[in-house]
């Protein structure tokens, strides 16, 4: 059955894409020229790659979980991302238009963007499936929006170096998520949805995601940090790498502890092995024993497990009304305050007490505001997706590829996930006993 909506993509979604590339196109044609010194080239290739593979295929293929809405979770990630770097390219060069007249670009600044898209895609999870690509586009612009102005607020009041403010994206992007899914609940969330399903090959491609993810995310903790003093860029590699390693290990340990059958559950694995990524990045300036990074890996992936086990259904939608698709909360917000809070325990270098009430004062007030910018700016976008103008897709169609997609999905998708060539690459004879498809 054709989706109710299904006009009104093309009087919404076609309009405001054309019309926000046309500016994007005059703003760039008038204001913005690449950097042409070799030095950001050979220093950030390898990094710039690194992460551009972490936002499209990372966070793309995580959300293919849900077994009718592979094309979304993967397109709309794309075109979430591509929409929210060009707009913080913009953002971000403000400064140097306002005293220059022009924005010099290079691989770092399209890092430094990419970064401040990760929000939009962390925020983008907890909804995942009950929105229309109008709506992330929306999404898109005001999280970005809000928190490049949180970056800078945290800079201008607290001082807060730049590779401290922005691996504060975790949680913003995670309590942001919160308001958005608070507001635009759905009754009747208490139970699954009809098609919020999950199948064991659509699960493989959402843990290729996860891989990504787990692969690049060293690169993308030290990315932005200074290599002062000599050595400190590879400090923060390994203690990623560690602190990643110790949570997969943990995650999957306290799933089988958790499990009434004493089995493995996937998307709880899913949710748990990134945590140590998350809460180290966030510690990272304070981090510098193995044993520190490995023991923030070992709490953030107990954290995150317990958490998507009894807040994501218990607490989160009977509670407080928050449908958590992908457990954003669990898997980025929980981690992120670890994270945080792990930086008044180990920050050791103080000459006197003043100067620790100083640090403790600012750190506390570098939460508050990013707590208070994320929820005040997802509560504004919230209200503005409420209107019935964006016509959001109707209970039946929510975790449908066809409610937006010119193709007959249920057939693609079963050739997609069920064909014999995918099976036994993913499930090869001599590794498995299990049937063929």
């Amino acid at each position: 059955m054709a989706p109710q909506y299904a006009p009104s993509m093309r009087s919404r979604l076609a309009p405001i894409l054309l019309l926000v590339q046309i500016i994007f196109i005059a703003l760039f044609a008038c204001y913005f020229e690449i950097d042409n010194c070799s030095c950001f080239y050979s220093c950030f290739l390898a990094e710039f790659q690194d992460v551009n593979v972490m936002v499209i295929l990372g966070f793309g293929f995580l959300g293919t979980f849900l077994v009718r809405y592979g094309f979304s979770s993967t397109g709309f990630n794309l075109l979430v991302a591509v929409m929210a770097v060009q707009w913080a390219l913009i953002l971000n060069g403000l400064e140097s238009w306002y005293y220059n007249g022009k924005i010099v670009i290079n691989l770092r600044s399209f890092v430094y963007a990419e970064m401040c898209a990760v929000p939009a895609l962390i925020s983008i999870g907890t909804v995942l499936g009950k929105m229309n690509p109008v709506h992330l586009i929306l999404i898109a612009i005001f999280e970005v929006s809000g928190f490049v102005l949180n970056v800078w607020l945290l800079h201008i009041i607290t001082k807060t170096p730049l590779f401290n403010g922005i691996m504060l994206l975790h949680i913003y992007g995670a309590f942001f998520g919160l308001m958005l899914t608070w507001l635009l609940y759905r009754q009747g969330s208490e139970q699954p949805f009809e098609k919020e399903k999950i199948s064991r090959n659509s699960g493989v491609f959402s843990m290729l995601g996860t891989l990504f993810l787990w692969m690049f995310w060293p690169s993308f903790n030290s990315v932005l940090v200074d290599n002062y003093p000599h050595g400190r860029k590879l400090e923060a590699v390994c203690s990623t790498y560690l602190s990643l390693a110790v949570s997969a290990a943990t995650a999957a340990a306290v799933s089988v502890a958790s499990s009434p059958k004493g089995k493995l559950n996937l998307v709880q694995i899913q949710s748990s092995i990134l945590a140590g990524g998350v809460a180290i990045g966030v510690a990272m300036p304070v981090v510098h024993k193995p044993w520190e990074a490995m023991t923030l890996g070992f709490l953030a992936a107990v954290l995150s497990t317990t958490g998507y086990k009894y807040l994501k259904v218990f607490h989160m939608v009977v509670v407080f009304q928050c449908h958590d698709t992908c457990s954003i909360l669990s898997t980025h917000g929980l981690p992120g305050l670890l994270g945080w809070m792990a930086q008044f325990l180990l920050l050791k270098d103080f000459d006197d007490h003043t100067t620790a009430i100083r640090f403790a004062v600012f750190h506390i007030t570098s939460l508050f505001i990013t707590l208070s910018v994320s929820l005040s700016t997802g509560i504004i976008t919230g209200i503005l997706l409420r209107w019935r103008f964006w016509r959001p897709p109707q209970d039946r169609k929510c975790f449908d590829d066809q409610a937006f997609w010119e193709a007959s999905v249920d057939k693609v998708m079963y050739l997609l996930f069920n064909t014999r060539v995918v099976h036994d690459i993913f499930f090869p004879p001599f590794l498995c006993s299990f049937p063929t498809l």
